[in-house]
């Protein structure tokens, strides 16, 4: 009998895949029998390596390795001689559209995911506002796999054990957690303007949680040289502070150290999805974009900051369009320091 054997892939930005996590996991518990392969972008394999024996990963560029229509046709012949059972288009794009076009051609089962795009411009546009609650990519994710033959129920905590990561993997400086020390995550930055709270603002607000929770650590998390500047300038002013980014290698090292986090302060962001990956509370801060379109991290129930009430907010789903007011532009950004400490220690104590 031919072992039945699922391709999944989504190839766009880390925070995306991420989110296929609890979903992959879910699936490959719950059917240990059936085969599963993700294809994605090289750099997520640490999300999918070792997640459950029956999961396996691939990985493919399409903007490099595999660009234009003869990347994907290389890419397709590739695929196939894996003898998938049927295929999941996670991502639908006009490049995985093509691919799974080939795939359908040639007899496979395949379905692809539903964004809900008319609903998402309706939550977004300028006037008559729709707002409500859009489903989850975690569940749009599961219909898919549902519509394949494969229902899930979905049920995930960590990549990793209980007790976290193996601490001793890391540098010396990440590898002993005293008794009572508070460990808190930062993540300053998102891709676009619109979804990042003022970089000094943040720092008003460590500050005033630093002397109101002295016990507390902050390990910032960055990647490009001008974000690494910026945080090792804050990172003088805040007590305890370190650019744990600039000590650990890679990626690998740093969903460890986020997973013995207490908690977990980001924007919209990638870093959100991959702390909540390792079961660490995450405390989101969001500006022009909004948890209703779906894309809260795994678990996080709300523990977010959330704009005041705001006739234009939301305005967009990703955060990449520019501020429309004319008057106090990002005024979805203009929290106080104040409140945003009072939710971090909230958040720190549970």
């Amino acid at each position: 009998m031919r072992t039945e054997h699922i391709l999944i892939y989504r190839f766009s930005a880390m925070g995306d895949v991420a989110m296929l996590v609890p979903v992959v996991s879910s699936l490959a518990a719950q059917y240990p029998d059936l085969r599963i392969t993700v294809l994605s972008k090289p750099f997520t394999k640490p999300f999918f390596e070792n997640l459950a024996p029956n999961v396996g990963f691939m990985s493919a560029d399409l903007k490099k390795e595999y660009k234009r229509l003869g990347g994907l046709n290389e890419l397709y012949r590739r695929l196939s001689a894996k003898h998938f059972t049927c295929v999941a288009d996670m991502h639908d794009v006009l490049r995985t559209k093509y691919l799974r076009l080939l795939f359908m051609i040639n007899g496979y089962k395949v379905q692809h995911i539903d964004k809900h795009r008319s609903e998402k411009r309706r939550l977004t546009r300028s006037i008559n506002k729709i707002r409500k609650q859009l489903s989850t990519s975690f569940q749009n994710y599961a219909d898919v796999l549902a519509r394949l033959g494969y229902p899930v129920e979905l049920k995930f905590n960590s990549i990793f054990p209980p007790a976290g990561g193996d601490l001793t993997l890391l540098p010396e400086m990440f590898r002993n957690k005293p008794a009572g020390e508070k460990w808190i995550g930062v993540a300053p930055f998102a891709a676009h303007k619109a979804k990042i709270y003022p970089s000094e603002k943040l720092r008003e607000s460590l500050v005033l949680t630093a002397e109101k929770s002295p016990e507390s650590r902050f390990f910032f998390f960055c990647g490009s040289k001008e974000e690494h500047a910026i945080v090792d300038e804050m990172c003088q002013s805040i007590p305890n502070a370190v650019n744990a980014s600039a000590q650990l290698k890679g990626l690998d090292q740093e969903l460890v150290l986020m997973s013995h986090l207490d908690l977990m302060v980001s924007m919209d962001s990638a870093n959100m999805h991959l702390a909540s990956m390792v079961g660490t509370r995450v405390l989101s801060i969001w500006g022009a974009t909004s948890p209703l379109a779906g894309f809260l991290g795994w678990n996080q129930g709300q523990t977010v900051v959330a704009p005041a009430t705001l006739e234009c907010h939301p305005c967009s789903i990703y955060g990449d369009r520019p501020c429309r007011r004319k008057e106090q532009p990002y005024a979805c950004l203009a929290h106080e320091p104040e409140y945003v400490c009072q939710c971090i220690l909230k958040n720190l104590n549970g």
